[in-house]
C-alpha cells in the first residue's frame, strides 16, 4: 500500500486537534511546547498541503472552518489507530523482552543482589528481572519446582539435587549487647562455648542457622536457642537488649557494631566462622542467557570484593558448573 500525495504528518494533525479541543491555536502551540507563530506555520503548511482552509484566522482568534472540523474528525480516528499500534507494539516488545525469574535469601537479596543487577543491567537494560526473597531452604524449592530460574542461597552445603556455583563467602561475627558480659571478655569465645551457650537463632531453613549449627556441632551439641526468630532484624532487635548473644552476617550487624549498640566478641575460631553464597539451579536446565550472565556479574563482583572462591566437588572447571 502506498500513502497518497498530499499525505500529513501525524503532528500537525494532533496540533489540529488540540487547537480543536482547546478553541485556540495559542493554547495547542503551548500544549504542543512550540510558539504561536510556529504552530500557525505549520497549520498553514496542512492547509497548502490538502489544499482546503481549515482555520478562520481573525484579530480575536483562530476558528476551525467546516472543512477544519471535518478534517479534526478523521484525525481523531487515525490518531486514535496509531495510538493503538503504538500500545499494542509496546506490548508485543515487553512479551519478547527476556525474562528472568530469581529468588534469594534476605541477607543476599538486601546486600548483594541490587550490586549483582546493576551490573548486569549495565550491559543488558533489556532483561526483565523478578526476585522473591525467602530464607534458603524455601529459595532450593522455588528452584526445584520450577517458581524461580535461578536461586542464590547461603549456607554451608549446596541444596540437595541442584546445580550449583559458589560465588563467595560471608563472614559470621559473635556480637551482644554492651551490658552483657561477654561484651568486655579478654579471651576469645571457643566453638565449644557457642555451642553450649542458648543463643539467638533464626527459624529452620535459614542459610546462617544451617552454618551455625554445622560448625558449633563440631565441636559440642549445640544448646537449646534462647529464642528462634523469623528474620534477622529480629534477632539484632534481641541481641541489643542483652537477651543472648546472636550469630550474624557482619553484612548485617555491621550498623549495630559501628554505632556501638551491639558489640563484636573476638572469636577463637574466626577463620571457620564463614558461610558460602551460591547460586542454585536444576540441574536439567543451567543458567543461560540472561541467567549466565547474571551469575557471572555476580562472581565477579564477589571477587572483586576479595573473596576467594573454592573450587570443591560442587564447583565444575566450567564457568557454570553443575551443567553437565
Amino acid at each position: 500500500m502506498t500513502l497518497p500525495p498530499g499525505t500529513p504528518d501525524l503532528e500537525v494533525l494532533d496540533l489540529l486537534v488540540s487547537v480543536a479541543e482547546l478553541g485556540s491555536l495559542g493554547a495547542a502551540a503551548r500544549r504542543h511546547g512550540v510558539s504561536q507563530p510556529a504552530a500557525s506555520m505549520r497549520i498553514s503548511a496542512l492547509e497548502r498541503r490538502l489544499q482546503v482552509k481549515l482555520l478562520d484566522r481573525a484579530p480575536t482568534g483562530s476558528q476551525l472552518t467546516d472543512a477544519g472540523r471535518a478534517v479534526v474528525a478523521h484525525a481523531r480516528t487515525v490518531l486514535a489507530a496509531v495510538t493503538d499500534l503504538v500500545n499494542d507494539v509496546d506490548r508485543l516488545r515487553a512479551a519478547q523482552a527476556p525474562r528472568l525469574r530469581i529468588a534469594a535469601s534476605k541477607t543476599i537479596a538486601d546486600h548483594r543482589i541490587p550490586h549483582w543487577l546493576a551490573a548486569l543491567r549495565t550491559d543488558h537494560p533489556e532483561v526483565v528481572i523478578s526476585l522473591e526473597v525467602e530464607n534458603s531452604t524455601q529459595v532450593a524449592d522455588l528452584v526445584r519446582d520450577g517458581t524461580a530460574d535461578l536461586g542464590f542461597v547461603e549456607g554451608p552445603h549446596p541444596p540437595a539435587g541442584l546445580g550449583s556455583r559458589v560465588l563467595g563467602a560471608d563472614d559470621l561475627v559473635v556480637v551482644v549487647a554492651p551490658e552483657h558480659p561477654w561484651a568486655n571478655r579478654k579471651s576469645p569465645v571457643t566453638l565449644t562455648e557457642l555451642a553450649r551457650t542458648a543463643l539467638l537463632w533464626r527459624e529452620p531453613g535459614s542459610g546462617t542457622r544451617e552454618t551455625v549449627w554445622d560448625l558449633l556441632a563440631t565441636a559440642a551439641p549445640p544448646a537449646s536457642p534462647a529464642a528462634e526468630l523469623g528474620s534477622t532484624g529480629a534477632i539484632v532487635a534481641a541481641a541489643r537488649t542483652g537477651m543472648a548473644p546472636a550469630v550474624l552476617s557482619r553484612l548485617i550487624a555491621a550498623p549495630d557494631l559501628v554505632t556501638g549498640t551491639l558489640v563484636e566478641v573476638p572469636s577463637a575460631d574466626a577463620v571457620r566462622l564463614t558461610r558460602k553464597f551460591r547460586a542454585i539451579w536444576r540441574r536439567n536446565t543451567p543458567p543461560s542467557g540472561p541467567g549466565e550472565l547474571l551469575v557471572d556479574r555476580a562472581a565477579r563482583l564477589e571477587i572483586a570484593r576479595g573473596a576467594v572462591v573454592e573450587l570443591t566437588t560442587e564447583t565444575a572447571p566450567s564457568p557454570v558448573e553443575g551443567a553437565r
